[in-house]
């Protein structure tokens, strides 16, 4: 009995920190899927001289598009909408969460985003800048 009680303390402590380190790993996922996306909007640039919300022309079939294994969306928004963007010609690229995978529930880092000046931001749950623990 005493076993059973020690092995169910154990887990009700290394369940949840477990879970938050997963999570921890999966922004690796966001981060590099946004610079992917930073980097063609910079290819299509070089090409054309603008950039493009269309998501054929940067290589996904629509936006928002599901990203690696699915834990974080991808968006492009030309010429750039995060609020303090830099002016047109631009763009920002965000990531965030897919609702339903466990992921959605890592309140320190809700959002992550580069714009084409190459600065990285990134948002918790209550849509404070969460850039320096998330980059």
């Amino acid at each position: 009995m005493v076993v059973v009680i020690i092995a169910t303390i154990l887990l009700s402590i290394a369940i949840p920190a477990y879970t938050s380190q997963i999570r921890k790993s999966r922004r690796t996922e966001a981060r590099t899927a946004v610079l992917d996306l930073a980097s063609r909007e910079e290819r299509f640039f070089s090409t054309s001289a603008a950039y493009t919300n269309s998501a054929a022309n940067l290589g996904y079939a629509a936006f928002p598009a599901q990203v690696g294994s699915n834990y974080y969306q991808v968006n492009v928004c030309s010429p750039a909408c995060n609020a303090g963007g830099p002016a047109a010609p631009s763009f920002s690229v965000t990531a965030t969460p897919v609702a339903g995978n466990g992921q959605d529930k890592d309140t320190q880092c809700a959002s992550f985003t580069v714009d084409s000046t190459g600065r990285q931001s990134a948002l918790n749950s209550s849509s404070t800048d969460s850039t320096a623990t998330c980059w």
